[in-house]
């Protein structure tokens, strides 16, 4: 029941009944759990499997079955059969797969052959046809892109019930969480669709990227994770249209997003990370192997250019499949594709450090047509200590620089390798803006000057600075202001209001990020800051409901989907007290309540920000319908809707029912940690309740989750207490580690308590401001 090695996984069939479905996931140190074997990643072999199982079931695994052969057991005389698959290419042994239960399938065929199919519980194989018409596509794509055709005689994509990550890339046939690959078409929100094809997509990516080249020990997991990720995002760039903006999400609040703010803490690691034991290895799969791997990989595509780059992927391909490599087998490829750009000397500093630097203009000389500016690296730190080493030394990177102008793009690219160094850059006129690290292709921040910043806005308001440029400045400068390295907070919301014309999604989950971010921690503010953030904030979103509003339009484009489902979390998050608001979301949720099916009343993108400004104006009666949706949905994905929202009933006894309720048996496994999330996340007075709950009922949740996949610790973890902003916080919640050690999610506490202790310093240095507890300093900065 631990979701590890050969498992019982349980559903409801289409009848109501109770069902078992047995399924494995050995990745990374589980095959063992299943059968001896040396599970290391670089003692590859040839696996033949026999199941022998009840008639009625069917037997799936890695290879396409060679012979099945049915008995009458003499005993009980059950029908029984013996199902032989065919042996599989050398591979790894986490790799290995099998699984036993009832299914229905969806098969269609690539242009080169290869059946692909999609199995889930029986009377659900319909909702895989999104999910297999994207997989086609995308294994297609990758056939074509690496010159190397995907090995496997089949390809079968399994849907199951109980599963502890998104998914799992076994060689031809690859597990997922339910929710990540069946979906309803016609009633699925934008979202959820861009997540099962991300996810599909990272899978395939590793049918290359894993398995047919493996790393040869864990400390190179990046070779996996990082390249399934960026690959993930360039294939659905280059094949969905109606995701296109997932280039730009990328840069900003995608994946550089998310490495850059586990990396900017001392307790992250380098991307090659040190392993001396395999049990280490949960730790790693995190924002850096996946996140930061990924902004690697896109750097160095930035440096060498599409054609080099793809070639050096073939030869890397051609000359190492079935076969375990480590970094520099990689860089040795590019340096051949590229004409000898010494790629090993030049990524060092990314893949072998943690951390990444701070690249500062320290002098600049502005002239009609050129300006000459001077650059420090320093290596950035969350909490704005000083970046330094233990032994005193600074830590310095090999920085390639691209420069964004009003003209676009400069050709040349500056390298960085030492701690300063100045360049003169060309200007279109007196008035053209400089804005460094182009496209966010560097996974880096930015200090940019006053004057810089300036010549910035009318390209930012009139949005003919690229999206991921603006979305990116915005990510940068609140991580400037968390740091303590602005000279005064107005800066950062000085350059918001730049923002108030804005229309791109991606800019505004930018903007939704830092707003959201300043409110956790302002709320927890002494005085008037909380309040008068919030107002500050209303005046910056209200506007948006002019430019998407509450109702789809007919031939709208992907870009207002996804932008109203922005706006409507930032009403959740900001508004739930506007009456406008309140009552337009009341309406629509009365009838959700007649109909669930109305996705025109309540489309699936806005349900959950929907169901939280209910339940924060509401009640016993609206907090008891969605929980009794929880029970008579039948998508997973409306499920989820209800676990992530219950938590916002504004009345405490109601989030003490909704933290109880995950622990009776009614949650599963897999999701038992989203309902604790939307209570910590509601208030700071469920934040509160949270980790109370977390440490009362430590024994019990250490008694259900202990021996499963450390990721579902570390989500509670980081529910639990993530957001505590505090000294005092962060001293509690690192003395009850102490007295109740996980040594499997050490990593994880030591994150959070330097996140909550940088959270800390963030408030008082606010705080220390005291204008802005004045209402003029805002209305000075609105107007």
């Amino acid at each position: 029941d631990q979701m590890a090695g050969f498992y019982r996984s349980k559903y409801t069939d289409i009848y109501g009944n109770q069902k078992v479905m047995a399924s494995t996931q050995f990745e990374a140190l589980d095959a063992r759990r299943c059968f001896p074997c040396f599970d290391e990643p670089a003692l590859k072999s040839i696996f033949g499997i026999t199941l022998v199982v009840p008639s009625e079931l069917t037997a799936l695994s890695n290879m396409p079955v060679q012979s099945c052969k049915s008995f009458v057991n003499d005993d009980n005389k059950e029908c029984w059969k013996e199902v032989e698959f065919m042996d599989s290419p050398i591979m790894s042994s986490y790799l290995v797969a099998f699984l036993v239960g009832e299914f229905d399938c969806l098969s269609g065929m690539t242009n080169t052959g290869t059946v692909i199919s999609v199995h889930a519980p029986p009377g659900q194989a319909s909702k895989g046809q999104f999910a297999l018409d994207v997989a086609i596509k995308c294994l297609e794509f990758y056939n074509e892109y690496f010159q190397v055709p995907y090995p496997m005689p089949k390809l079968d994509m399994v849907a199951i019930p109980e599963f502890a990550a998104g998914a799992m890339e076994n060689w031809g046939l690859v597990t997922y969480r339910t929710v990540d690959l069946l979906i309803t078409e016609g009633q699925a929100s934008q979202s959820q669709m861009q997540r099962v094809c991300v996810v599909v997509c990272h899978e395939l990516a590793h049918q290359w990227f894993g398995n047919l080249v493996t790393f040869a020990w864990w400390d190179d997991l990046w070779l996996n994770e990082g390249f399934a990720s960026f690959m993930e995002n360039y294939s659905i760039y280059k094949l969905f249209p109606q995701f296109n903006y997932i280039w730009d999400e990328f840069s900003s609040t995608g994946a550089l997003s998310a490495a850059l703010r586990l990396d900017a803490l001392r307790s992250s690691h380098p991307i090659q990370v040190p392993i001396a034991h395999a049990e280490e290895v949960d730790q790693v799969f995190d924002a850096i192997s996946y996140c930061k791997g990924a902004c690697v990989v896109k750097m160095i595509n930035a440096v060498l250019g599409a054609s080099a780059f793809q070639s050096g992927l073939k030869l890397y391909m051609d000359t190492y499949k079935y076969k375990n490599t480590e970094t520099y087998h990689l860089w040795e490829c590019w340096e051949k594709s590229s004409n000898g750009l010494p790629i090993g000397e030049l990524m060092k500093s990314w893949t072998e450090q943690c951390g990444f630097p701070l690249l500062k203009v320290t002098q600049e000389e502005w002239k009609d047509e050129e300006v000459t500016l001077t650059f420090q690296q320093s290596w950035f730190l969350s909490d704005g200590s000083c970046g330094e080493t233990e032994g005193g030394d600074k830590k310095l990177w090999c920085v390639p620089i691209f420069v964004q102008t009003e003209s676009g793009i400069l050709p040349s690219v500056t390298w960085m390798r030492e701690e300063y160094c100045s360049v003169t850059i060309p200007l279109s006129g007196s008035n053209g803006y400089i804005k460094l690290n182009a496209n966010h292709d560097v996974p880096m921040r930015v200090q940019h000057t006053p004057t810089m910043l300036a010549k910035m806005a009318g390209s930012i308001a009139n949005m003919t600075m690229p999206v991921s440029d603006r979305g990116g400045l915005l990510m940068d400068m609140y991580a400037l202001l968390k740091a303590n390295k602005l000279l005064h907070p107005k800066a950062l919301f000085t350059l918001i209001t730049y923002y108030k014309h804005e229309t791109s999604p991606i800019v505004w989950e930018a903007m939704e990020s830092i707003l959201s971010s300043l409110e956790s921690i302002t709320s927890q503010a002494e005085f008037e800051l909380g309040a008068h953030f919030r107002t500050f904030a209303k005046k910056i979103i209200m506007p948006l409901k002019n430019v998407v509003g509450w109702d789809p339009q007919e031939g709208e484009d992907h870009f207002a989907i996804k932008l109203r489902g922005t706006m409507i979390r930032l009403f959740a998050k900001f508004c739930n007290d506007e009456e406008d608001v309140v009552n337009e979301a009341r309406s629509r949720f009365s009838k959700f309540l007649v109909d669930p099916d109305d996705v025109k009343a309540l489309p699936s993108d806005i349900r959950l920000p929907v169901f939280k400004i209910v339940l924060k104006n509401g009640g016993t009666e609206e907090y008891d319908a969605i929980k009794s949706y929880f029970y008579s949905a039948v998508d997973v994905a409306e499920k989820k809707l209800a676990l992530n929202s219950l938590g916002y009933a504004s009345d405490p006894a109601l989030k003490q029912k909704t933290l109880d309720w995950t622990l009776s048996g009614d949650v599963k496994l897999q999701d038992f940690f989203y309902p604790m999330g939307s209570v910590s996340g509601s208030s700071k007075e469920g934040l509160a309740l949270s980790w109370t709950f977390f440490q009362s009922n430590f024994d019990t949740i250490q008694d259900k989750i202990g021996k499963a996949s450390s990721s579902l610790m570390d989500a509670c973890i980081i529910y639990c207490c993530g957001s505590f902003c505090t000294d005092e916080d962060a001293d509690k919640v690192e003395e009850f580690f102490k007295a109740n050690p996980l040594p499997n999610n050490a990593r994880k506490i030591a994150q959070a308590l330097e996140n909550i202790r940088a959270n800390a310093k963030m408030l008082e240095s606010l705080q220390r401001h005291r204008e802005l507890i004045d209402e003029e300093f805002w209305v000075s900065i609105s107007s």
